[in-house]
């Protein structure tokens, strides 16, 4: 879940993004600086109330590292204090961009891992059901032994066999 700060954050360069006609290149841009800080010891250097600003911001800005947009965009993160937010805000934006595109992103969790043409299959059926391009992410949990959990907005459908059989425990306790 994005923080205040990451869906402010998100919403303004979305926006900016929009007006220019630059979503992908913000998305790319956003892409890297959450890449750039994912990195632990990346990170602590930047958010070092040691360090002075300007000298953190310079570590960045090496043509290597950053575009002049995205450079900026760390260095107001950096002087806020928000670092640690540039995935949130990455999220953030991603949403909005598929919401703007008409997209939905659901996420499929699974006993084990799915093939890509099962992902392609439920993509394709998610989006003939919903009107709309759905884009699956898969992820993993032996946790629910079977089945599936499927999660997109804010529907979420549980036909994981770990649930059922909670039901049916439930189910055969009340009937005692």
């Amino acid at each position: 879940m994005a923080t205040a700060a990451a869906k402010r954050y998100a919403s303004a360069v979305f926006e900016l993004a929009t007006e220019e006609g630059r979503i992908e290149d913000w998305r790319r841009h956003l892409t890297a600086l959450s890449n750039l800080v994912s990195d632990p010891s990346v990170t602590a250097v930047l958010e070092n109330p040691t360090i002075p600003a300007v000298q953190r911001v310079e570590l960045i800005s090496a043509p290597r590292f950053l575009d002049p947009e995205a450079t900026n965009l760390a260095r107001m993160l950096i002087e806020g204090g928000h670092v640690d937010q540039a995935a949130g805000i990455l999220d953030e934006f991603e949403q909005l961009a598929d919401e703007a595109a008409g997209r939905v992103r659901a996420t499929v969790t699974t006993a084990v891992e799915m093939s890509s043409d099962d992902r392609a299959r439920l993509s394709q059926q998610l989006s003939r059901r919903l009107g709309k391009e759905v884009r699956v992410t898969a992820a993993v949990d032996r946790g629910i032994i079977g089945g599936l959990k499927l999660q997109y907005g804010d529907h979420l459908i549980d036909a994981s066999l770990a649930t059922r059989l909670q039901q049916l425990r439930r189910r055969l306790a009340d009937a005692s």
